[in-house]
């Protein structure tokens, strides 16, 4: 398990150069004084005749000695003057220091001056940090303040822990950042202040206590260096839950999604629990009977493995559960759990280990492994590891069933969609390792075919089950049965080492170009890791006939369609750190210029008018009406497959970026060139010329879609201005350099002068709302007319809901609240169009009017980028972790329905583009001007530029 030696020392290398001191909390932490403590508040509390017990005890870990007081005057409900409160502090102090009298280097907790010693072999400052005021005598008794270079005890700061001032006064005489230090703490009010300070928290003791830290140990014995720096490392690439809660599983299950861009698996438990939402999405397996919506069929359930104790089923919700925990390597795409499970109150306990992964190194391949030792006693262990085609798309049915096999070691499963008859076949081949005798047999429940194994285990005793699993749809192959089958038993012949070994080296390629490194913040690395991962496990690596969609593979929300998102919010991350990838999603949209055509007729217009919502074939797949909100009684009509028509220009924008970014004129010349000119013959004839002389959009919907069926738009009016001046660009660039692809395109798209010509008047009379005397740009006609916002209700922090969920949606369609800025947009998208002064005078005026926390999720991201270009520091830093937690914290309440993939993409531009400054200009050159936050100490990341892959490595 793991990563390969060279990968894993190159990693905590990078660590140990991060890393320049640890500070040291004292009791508890170098040596076991709090016994004494415990005594003297007992003998000070028998005097005062006050209850004191070791429960409240406890709650004194690492606060001051006024804090304990009061918790134990509290405790008794019992008031004190400030002369009593100092007689008492005083009689336990003079108590405690007698008893330290007894202190002795014999009294060091066993591994801290090994440790201490190694930290200072390697040039690591170290300190102490302690709440104690006679933190310098027990140093002393315990003879080490030579291996200390700073002391901070209870007479150095004023404030004491949970507050951050005493870490931060050891750091500062030690002369090292905060974010280059490490503390060491076996208390929760420790670990509280490491946090504020911005350090790494290293937690001494139970879960319960200190889970909250970066890394957490049972004590320092045997504990090396080595330990720590790999466990500093893990933290930032690992997504961790502790224990399992029934009522966020859900949200968990998005978070813990795995997949290697052909299918992606939510995080379901491997045994299953009441009210999981188990799914498995396939890029292209769309289906769409016997509803009237288009969406991707939950496959079959490969995932499962039951188990049996006795003939008591493993479920969370039955016996007794104990050292659970799951955790997400983002750096291999491995999901791993591990708990012990009692199934009543008395008799055998099983340690169990479940691991999952999809093989980026193929794209039909998946591996589960169950490990389980027996701790406890001795049982007879049955387990079903089998396939599962009664699965639902939140209540609809798409597969029926064809056939299925099984035998001692593989089941397989064939089933078809109900609609478009797209053919599936799931196969999984078992094999065993045991300390003991298995017997294996094949069960037959229809649509339910499974391995099953049975053996004794006794204490001590080992038994590891692998199911290798293969996915085929017959879009891969024209046998699929055979394919399947085949994938899995080759799978099963190489073996889980072999499979997971090519896994991490195709993760590594990965991550070597796509790596985005933040110091400083361990929030925000971890947070721009998770959402990388879940792009590049959702994007089609294999096909050019699929795209990510608003919700990526992790969900049922949305139905897996693709919006405005993936082009605008997600694809600048690919086309500069994945451009095979970025081609994939743009050659998705040029295969389904057919069905843009039709939409573009369909209404009356001519070119292609590509679709709000995208599913399998181009096809405009937005529902018409859509259950209400706050009352799923009452039918709510969607309007934007109709009129929000600003994605047109959307797609044409991702082109010429990722043209300028790639710099591939073969790709531009074969594909995009006729994306971009057949989205600019639908804007020329939807333009409507009217009596003011100017060219008018009516009746559409911006990216605010608190605001729909308005007039003049101002991102859809200049991005379609935009859209014609960039189309006859790249018309005279094919003229120029393609002459045969020029004649192609201006015969197959009737590209006559007359039209060209109109294309021009268009341009030049278009009407965008720019007042030339403020600066100001009116993100639609009437906008300014609207009743203000009320700022009070839109940032209250107590608001829980939407503005438009509490205003209701008329009612927020009359004030000037957002959903999300359309002119912030405009303005990034389009930066040479404005002035800085009208960036300034936007931003000042529409970032106050957003909603912010609970709009749009995609409106964050771009807010911190220009919150960045007006040197709004604080703000920007704000919008970033707004997107930053959308999902890992599940701030929206809504991350179970999948992740928020526009605000995952938006992410990497707000590093990128934001803080990190990089802008790409229309002749190709690139230029950096960095805004990083006052805390972070380094930003680096990589990017292709025309083929070259150029690093970025910023310190302020």
């Amino acid at each position: 398990m793991g990563f390969p030696a060279s990968r894993f020392y190159i990693s905590v290398w990078k660590v140990l150069m991060e890393l320049r001191a640890v500070i040291f909390d004292l009791d508890g932490v170098i040596t076991d004084t709090a016994e004494y403590h415990y005594r003297s508040w007992q003998h000070m509390a028998d005097e005062e005749g006050m209850r004191f017990s070791r429960e409240t005890n406890e709650q004194l870990r690492g606060v001051s000695r006024r804090a304990s007081l009061e918790i134990i005057l509290a405790e008794n409900r019992r008031t004190a003057t400030e002369t009593e409160i100092a007689a008492m502090m005083d009689r336990k102090n003079d108590i405690y220091v007698a008893m330290l009298d007894d202190v002795t280097p014999a009294d060091l907790l066993p591994g801290v001056v090994e440790f201490i010693q190694q930290l200072r072999a390697v040039g690591i400052k170290t300190a102490l940090g302690s709440a104690s005021k006679n933190a310098r005598t027990v140093i002393d008794r315990l003879g080490i303040a030579n291996l200390l270079d700073v002391i901070a005890d209870g007479y150095s700061v004023e404030h004491p822990k949970p507050a951050p001032d005493l870490f931060l006064w050891a750091a500062d005489r030690l002369e090292v950042l905060p974010t280059a230090c490490a503390v060491v703490e076996d208390a929760a009010a420790g670990i509280d202040a490491a946090l504020a300070a911005g350090m790494w928290a290293i937690g001494l003791g139970p879960q319960e206590r200190v889970g909250h830290a970066h890394v957490r140990y049972d004590s320092l014995a045997g504990v090396t260096l080595a330990d720590m720096l790999a466990g500093v490392e893990n933290c930032v690439w690992t997504v961790v839950e502790h224990a399992f809660d029934p009522p966020t599983q859900q949200h968990k299950e998005t978070i813990f999604t795995i997949g290697n861009g052909a299918f992606c698996v939510r995080g379901v438990l491997e045994e299953g629990f009441p009210g999981d939402m188990p799914a498995c999405f396939i890029h292209r397996v769309w289906d769409d009977m016997p509803v009237n919506f288009t969406e991707l069929a939950n496959i079959p359930r490969w995932t499962g493995i039951d188990l049996w104790l006795d003939g008591q089923r493993l479920c969370l919700d039955r016996g007794q559960v104990s050292h659970y925990k799951r955790q997400l390597d983002l750096r291999t795409g491995v999901l791993s759990r591990t708990l012990q499970w009692q199934p009543g109150e008395s008799g055998p306990t099983v340690e169990l280990c479940f691991e999952r992964f999809a093989s980026l190194a193929d794209p039909h391949t998946a591996v589960v492994r169950a490990t389980m030792k027996m701790f406890e006693g001795e049982a007879e262990v049955r387990l079903r590891a089998g396939i599962n085609e009664h699965v639902e798309n939140t209540g609809l049915l798409h597969w029926q069933h064809v056939a299925q096999g099984q035998n001692n070691g593989q089941a397989w499963l064939h089933v078809s969609t109900r609609g478009t008859q797209h053919n599936l076949v799931v196969a999984a081949e078992v094999s065993v390792a045991a300390d003991v005798s298995v017997a294996a047999s094949a069960n037959d429940a229809d649509g339910q075919p499974a391995v099953e194994l049975r053996a004794s285990l006794a204490a001590g005793q080992t038994l590891t089950l692998d199911k290798f699993v293969a996915i085929v749809p017959d879009l891969d192959a024209d046998d699929p049965v055979a394919v399947a089958r085949q994938k899995a038993e080759n799978a099963a012949t190489a073996g889980y080492e072999a499979l997971r070994t090519a896994n991490e080296l195709a993760w590594s390629q990965v991550w070597q170009d796509m790596d985005v490194m933040i110091e400083g913040d361990v929030e925000a690395q971890l947070a721009m890791r998770f959402n990388i991962f879940q792009l590049v496990i959702a994007a089609p690596r294999w096909t050019e006939h699929a795209s990510i969609g608003a919700k990526t593979l992790s969900g049922f929300g949305y139905r897996h369609h693709v919006f405005w998102d993936t082009e605008i919010f997600i694809l600048p991350m690919f086309s500069y750190a994945g451009p095979e990838v970025a081609c994939n999603m743009l050659l998705y949209r040029f295969h389904n210029l057919p069905g843009a055509r039709r939409k573009a007729s369909g209404n009356g217009y001519e070119g292609a008018q590509f679709p709000w919502e995208s599913a399998g074939d181009g096809a405009e797949v937005t529902p018409t009406w859509m259950p209400h909100f706050a009352d799923p009684t009452q039918l709510v009509r969607i309007w934007t497959g109709d009129i929000e028509i600003h994605i047109t220009a959307d797609i044409a924008y991702s082109v010429m970026q990722f043209w300028k970014v790639t710099g591939d004129d073969a790709w531009m010349r074969d594909y995009g060139a006729e994306i971009v000119l057949d989205g600019a013959c639908f804007f020329a004839s939807a333009a409507r010329l009217e009596y003011d002389g100017k060219y008018h959009f009516h009746n559409v919907i911006g990216p605010d879609e608190y605001h729909d069926r308005i007039d003049d738009n101002a991102f859809t009016n200049a991005m379609a201005k935009w859209h014609l001046q960039i189309a006859l660009d790249v018309l005279a660039w094919l003229r120029r350099e393609h002459g045969d692809r020029y004649h192609q395109l201006s015969d197959s798209l009737d590209l006559s002068p007359q039209r060209l010509a109109h294309w021009s008047e268009v341009i030049d009379a278009l009407y965008i709302g720019l007042d030339p005397a403020t600066g100001l740009i009116e993100q639609f006609t009437g906008y300014f007319d609207l009743e203000d916002a009320d700022f009070a209700m839109l940032r209250d922090p107590a608001r829980t809901k939407s503005m438009q969920a509490l205003l209701d949606i008329e009612g927020c369609a009359q004030t000037q609240i957002l959903k999300q800025p359309d002119v912030l947009m405009l303005q990034y998208l389009l930066p040479d169009w404005f002035t800085d002064e009208q960036v300034r005078i936007n931003y000042d005026y529409y970032n106050p009017r957003t909603d912010h926390e609970h709009g749009s999720s995609l409106g964050p991201s771009i807010s911190a980028i220009m919150a960045c270009r007006v040197g709004d520091a604080q703000a920007a830093y704000q919008h970033f972790m707004r997107a930053a937690r959308a999902d890992l914290l599940d701030v929206r309440h809504n991350a179970g329905d999948g992740i928020h993939a526009a605000s995952a993409g938006g992410l990497w531009q707000a590093v990128v583009m934001g803080f990190g400054g990089l802008l790409l200009a229309d002749d190709g050159t690139w230029t950096i001007r960095p805004r990083l936050p006052s805390h972070w100490t380094r930003l680096a990341f990589k990017f292709y530029h025309c083929g070259q892959l150029q690093t970025v490595d910023i310190r302020p």
